[in-house]
């Protein structure tokens, strides 16, 4: 027997059309390269983003083709994320934050045929425009300035093109909308190919109130780039519930960010956990300089130190955290905790927030070793696989990585978790950073959140260098705070109340700074390579 549902498609036409409709009013801002504010409304947004899927199709887009952005986040960029997609182009986010060789590589492997790229990132462009073959580089001029020679204004494709004549092609949900690759922090980059039906289920997701409850009251900033897995969906999340949107531009530095903070009253912010550690410093070198509201942090890309949730608590913020990866859009599990949690001790429910929490809704998480499925007990260690209609089941022209799914279609993530009675799974580290020590696994996630708790530690890493005896030892890299001298016996004896003694890293080095991803996250391979050749003292 069938059901008497329509057969509507999911896509986003829908989100688009339903925030011109409903939310003309509601604002845009976006922070422009000389900090000033520009200030659209979504009715502006609405208009901008059909002139462009306009534009671009009376500029030959064909149904499929690739569109490349070269963006920081402000409203071009959001045009961008439906504007192409509407039109049934493909949205192809360029990190341009990877090296030139990678860009390249993407720009070339994805078949992208027209580039949107800001003024303020031509430099960046013309290190690479040798090597790729776009037919056409339109430029944003965020600057003011007039667009150079040889590119075509972002702003005069949009005034050539006839307003009010665009209409959307019958796209099927099952339709590719936007393609994002990873950062190729284990290997080349790869693709991920997300569809309309993809995109809308997971902007749904974060509108859920047993998730983020991102709603049409809030005042939303996403400090998380919109060149990095569709900018985790904050996108498409904001304009679906037509809530005020704040774009910080190029400067995602903690003063800059506060100051949007404050002024534009913004009640939900996201960004990695270094963007919260620098803005928590900024704020205990500065007492009342910023006066915030509520306000809630999203926390994704890396584990959120514990001593990073108490103090935002302290300031009034609550950090929320998502776990996932550029296959899974990148949404796969949620920190929320159960009603009968609520009243647990702030020690207790801090230590759930800190878990990479529980499946969200149509997502299955399960943890493999080579025994098979892991029971539940916190305890067994095993990688992290996953499941669901915004995960992926390949990648893009890439069948020698067909491994990295498993013969029953789960999608493996490379991370080794375990999964606690109550169904919260915990990421000890990714399986390339687990340190085996005489037979025994030691978690460099736990000792850098042990770390990172000592008062006069800003940041840590913890890698594993090969040993003679051990096999693998544990070596701690540490940056203290500005003025701060430490020593390795106090740090020692500082991890000694939570850490056998055989876990406790053999040597510390004191270093100036850490080396990140271009998505904030600890370049552990960079200090492999660095540390390869250390020698252990007899």
């Amino acid at each position: 027997m069938r059901g008497t549902m329509m057969d509507y498609p999911l896509t986003l036409i829908h989100i688009l059309e339903r925030a011109g409709r409903l939310f003309p009013r509601s604002e845009i801002i976006s922070r422009l390269p000389d900090r000033s504010l520009r200030r659209n409304t979504y009715a502006d947004f609405y208009h901008r983003a059909r002139t462009l899927a306009e534009a671009l199709r009376n500029g030959g887009l064909r149904r499929g083709d690739r569109v490349a952005t070269l963006m920081w986040n402000h409203y071009a960029h959001l045009e961008a994320y439906f504007g192409i997609p509407v039109c049934g182009g493909v949205m192809q986010t360029l990190n341009l934050r990877l090296a030139p060789h990678d860009l390249a590589y993407i720009a070339n492997h994805a078949g992208d045929r027209f580039l949107l790229v800001d003024d303020i990132l031509l430099p960046v462009y013309e290190k690479f425009a040798n090597s790729v073959n776009f037919e056409r580089v339109i430029v944003a001029p965020l600057s003011a300035k007039p667009v150079a020679a040889g590119y075509e204004s972002y702003e005069g494709l949009l005034n050539a093109a006839a307003p009010g004549h665009f209409s959307y092609p019958a796209l099927e949900e099952t339709e590719a909308a936007s393609m994002c690759y990873t950062s190729g922090t284990t290997g080349r980059p790869k693709g991920v190919v997300y569809t309309h039906r993809s995109l809308v289920l997971h902007t749904m997701l974060l509108a859920m109130a047993d998730n983020f409850a991102i709603n049409h009251h809030d005042v939303l900033l996403p400090a998380v780039s919109m060149f990095h897995v569709n900018g985790w969906g904050l996108p498409f999340v904001g304009v679906m519930v037509g809530c005020k949107l704040v774009l910080p531009g190029p400067y995602l530095d903690a003063e800059s960010l506060l100051e949007l903070l404050e002024r534009e009253k913004v009640t939900v912010s996201a960004g990695v956990p270094t963007i919260w550690l620098n803005v928590v410093e900024c704020l205990e070198k500065h007492p009342g300089r910023w006066k915030l509201g509520p306000l809630r942090v999203l926390v994704g890309g890396a584990a959120p130190p514990l001593a990073l949730i108490r103090k935002l608590d302290q300031y009034g913020i609550e950090l929320k955290q998502g776990w996932g990866l550029t296959e899974s859009s990148p949404q796969a599990t949620t920190s929320q905790m159960k009603s009968y949690m609520q009243d647990w001790p702030a020690k207790e429910k801090f230590a759930i927030t800190a878990k990479a929490g529980i499946p969200v809704p149509l997502v299955d998480v399960r943890v493999v070793n080579e025994a098979g499925e892991v029971p539940a007990d916190a305890a067994t260690l095993g990688e992290v696989q996953l499941r669901g209609p915004w995960v992926a089941a390949s990648y893009y022209d890439l069948p020698e990585e067909k491994d990295k799914w498993s013969e029953d279609g789960w999608f493996r993530t490379g991370d080794v978790g375990t999964v606690d009675a109550e169904g919260y799974l915990k990421i000890a580290d990714r399986s390339k950073d687990l340190i085996k020590s005489g037979g025994e696994w030691i978690s460099s996630v736990d000792l850098e959140n042990a770390l990172v708790a000592h008062p006069d530690v800003r940041e840590a890493a913890v890698i594993a260098v090969s040993h003679p005896k051990w096999q693998e030892r544990p070596l701690a890299l540490v940056v203290p705070r500005d003025g701060v001298t430490l020593d390795a016996r106090q740090l020692r004896e500082f991890l000694a109340a939570r850490f056998a003694k055989w876990q406790l890293p053999d040597a510390f080095v004191f270093v100036d700074e850490l080396p990140h991803t271009s998505t904030g996250k600890l370049q552990k391979a960079e200090l492999r390579r660095r540390y390869h050749d250390w020698k252990w003292e007899s």
